[in-house]
C-alpha cells in the first residue's frame, strides 16, 4: 500500500534530500525542454536550514519541493524551485506544496509582494488560484542577485537581448496591499447582504407574529435572527 504524502516546512533533518531534489529539477528541465535555472547545492541547503523550504515525503521517499527567498530588502518574495517527482504527479501535490510555500511566505514576509517566473501552464493556474496576476518584468524586483539566478537558464540570452523586459517565462505577482483594497471594497456589498437578511427577518416576524406572545419570546426571536441574518 502506498504511503501517504505529507508536506513539511523543511529543516536540517531533510538535508540528505538535497541531491535528489537537484536531480529531479535537472531531469524535469530536460524533459520540458524549457528554461529551468539550475540550483546550487549549497544554496538549497541554506534554504532548508533557514526553514525557508517546503518538502513533501511519502514516508522517507522524496515527493516534492519548493523554497522561498526574499529580495529587494524583503519587499519581494519569490517561491522557486517547485518540483514534484514523476511518481507523484497528477495528484494535486504541486498545488498543495505551492499553497504551503505561499502561506509560509505570507507568514514570514506579510507585507512583501510574492512573485514568480514560470513557463508552466499548471503553475500559472495554481498561481492564479492563489491571487497572482500576470505582470510585466518591470513590476518584479530589480534586485540584481535575483536576475543573476537566470544565468543558468537556457533562455538567458533572450532575457539579455530584450533588456530584461521579456523572456519565455511569464511573470506573476501577488500584491497583499492590492488584495486588501479589493477586500475593503467588497465590505459594503457584504453589509448590504446582511441588511437584506435583516429586512427579511423583520418582515417574517411582523407578518407571522413569531417572536411575540407567550409562545415566542427572546428564544424564538434569537433563533429566527440566526436563521435569516447570520
Amino acid at each position: 500500500m502506498d504511503k501517504e504524502v505529507k508536506i513539511y516546512i523543511a529543516s536540517a533533518e531533510h538535508l540528505p534530500y538535497v541531491d535528489i531534489i537537484l536531480h529531479t529539477i535537472s531531469e524535469a528541465a530536460k524533459v520540458r525542454g524549457t528554461g529551468i535555472a539550475k540550483r546550487d547545492p549549497e544554496y538549497v541547503k541554506l534554504k532548508i536550514s533557514e526553514g525557508k523550504a517546503i518538502i513533501a515525503l511519502a514516508g522517507d521517499e522524496f515527493a516534492g519541493f519548493c523554497y522561498i527567498e526574499s529580495w529587494g530588502h524583503d519587499k519581494f518574495v519569490a517561491n522557486s524551485g517547485l518540483i514534484v517527482a514523476d511518481k507523484f504527479r497528477g495528484q494535486g501535490l504541486a498545488r498543495d506544496i505551492k499553497r504551503k510555500a505561499f502561506d509560509l511566505s505570507r507568514k514570514r514576509y506579510p507585507n512583501a509582494k510574492i512573485f514568480g517566473l514560470t513557463t508552466g501552464l499548471a503553475v500559472m493556474k495554481i498561481n492564479s488560484e492563489l491571487g497572482y496576476k500576470p505582470v510585466t518584468f518591470s513590476e518584479l524586483t530589480d534586485d540584481e542577485q535575483f536576475w543573476k539566478g537566470c544565468q543558468s537558464c537556457v533562455n538567458y540570452d533572450i532575457l539579455l537581448r530584450t533588456n530584461r523586459k521579456h523572456c519565455l517565462c511569464t511573470g506573476m505577482l501577488y500584491d497583499p496591499a492590492a488584495e486588501e483594497k479589493k477586500a475593503a471594497k467588497s465590505i459594503p456589498q457584504k453589509r448590504l447582504k446582511v441588511y437584506e437578511r435583516w429586512l427579511q427577518f423583520k418582515q417574517h416576524v411582523l407578518l407571522t407574529g413569531k417572536g411575540n406572545g407567550k409562545n415566542g419570546g427572546p428564544g424564538i426571536a434569537k433563533r429566527l435572527f440566526q436563521r435569516f441574518v447570520l
